[in-house]
């Protein structure tokens, strides 16, 4: 199959399409590279790509492509809340044109990076598929928009899929430091402490980064009677903690690390659990292989191994929303995130001990 993968260089992007080259499909790739400073470790995709803004793209960027795999975008809620029109406009306004310059030129599947986040504020009950959206932020409201969209646009000939992913975690050549057990693991091996930011109760459903290609692979391989404008949570009911369980995981995994509370540690507005029976039943071929705990000790090894620092995942260099603010200030983008002059990316002595991001924002 011929898959065209939007942000093919970012967190997801460069843990899946590996993985779909050895199943042996053709892939290309999209991807404007804000982050092109900052790789973690590992090597990038070697495949067939176009760096363009998605809001730039055009029907020969899509032609050609049996599906349309489309995780660009902003990833997180700080670069979703820093200008929220532009949020709109990236996740949201850029997402359905796509699609529909995607179903235009006959392009057959289109795989939305969705959220878990669609749910937000939903309390303790396990949400499934159905549940209704409650986003309390911008990034989780253009994730409901375009799932809406999408679904006027399913026809015959065009079949969106809703990868309603829960959050994140695990290592990745672009590794993201801003999702929670990333981010939590990172402050244990660089202060001894796994710092909270909130009051440890809130609830989150988590899947490795891994696990979450193997769900887009299972969607774009399956019938397509099966994934026809279809949502699926993705992850393993199992896999949803507090974020205090979390923090103990780590403080089991990391040596002499202890928990703590930042001083206006409070309850987190985003707070639910999923349900993921839907996906282990409809895609056959998903078998998720991680829990936390062994995302943890695999993150524990990776951060020890690149000899990671606080500054290196506090800072302006690894930190996506300082990154962008960075970028803005030395003039490579614009206001409007847009490329004025591409920042020429960091040789491979300056990655050494480099990482991506951080807060317990995920």
């Amino acid at each position: 199959m011929r898959i065209l993968v939007t942000g093919h260089q970012g967190y997801i992007g460069t843990v899946l399409v590996p993985m779909l080259l050895e199943r042996g499909h053709e892939v290309s790739g999209i991807d404007t590279d804000w982050f092109e400073r900052c790789t973690f470790a590992g090597e990038m995709p070697n495949v067939a790509g176009v760096r363009k803004d998605c809001r730039e793209v055009d029907e020969d960027d899509v032609a050609g492509a049996d599906a349309v795999i489309h995780l660009a975008g902003l990833s997180n809620d700080p670069l979703g809340d820093y200008r929220p029109e532009l949020t709109a406009a990236i996740n949201e306004s850029a997402s359905v044109r796509l699609a529909g310059l995607a179903k235009k030129v006959g392009v057959e599947r289109f795989l939305f990076a969705s959220s878990c986040s669609n749910y937000g504020a939903a309390g303790v009950d396990f949400l499934t598929e159905s549940a209704e959206f409650r986003p309390v932020t911008p990034y989780g409201t253009s994730k409901v928009n375009v799932e809406r969209a999408l679904s006027a646009l399913a026809d015959d000939q065009f079949s969106p899929t809703y990868i309603r992913a829960s959050t994140a975690y695990g290592v990745s050549p672009r590794l993201r430091f801003d999702l929670v057990v990333n981010n939590l693991t990172a402050w244990a091996v660089t202060t001894g402490e796994v710092y909270l930011k909130s009051d440890g109760t809130p609830w989150r459903p988590l899947v490795h980064v891994e696990d979450i290609a193997r769900a887009y692979i299972a969607a774009v391989e399956a019938p397509r009677e099966l994934i026809h404008n279809e949502a699926f949570n993705v992850g393993t009911t199992t896999e949803n903690y507090q974020m205090r369980e979390i923090a103990e995981v780590v403080q089991q995994v990391v040596p002499g690390c202890k928990v703590a509370y930042a001083d206006d540690a409070g309850p987190d507005t985003r707070c639910y659990r999923v349900d993921c029976n839907k996906i282990a039943r409809v895609l056959h071929g998903f078998k998720p292989q991680w829990t936390v705990r062994r995302g943890v000790e695999q993150l524990y090894e990776a951060y020890r191994s690149a000899e990671l620092t606080l500054e290196d995942f506090e800072g302006a260099r690894y930190k996506r929303i300082a990154h962008i603010k960075q970028l803005i200030a030395q003039g490579h983008l614009d206001e409007q995130l847009r490329w004025v002059r591409p920042a020429r990316a960091m040789s491979d002595d300056q990655r050494v001990g480099s990482t991506s991001m951080a807060s317990n924002a995920g």
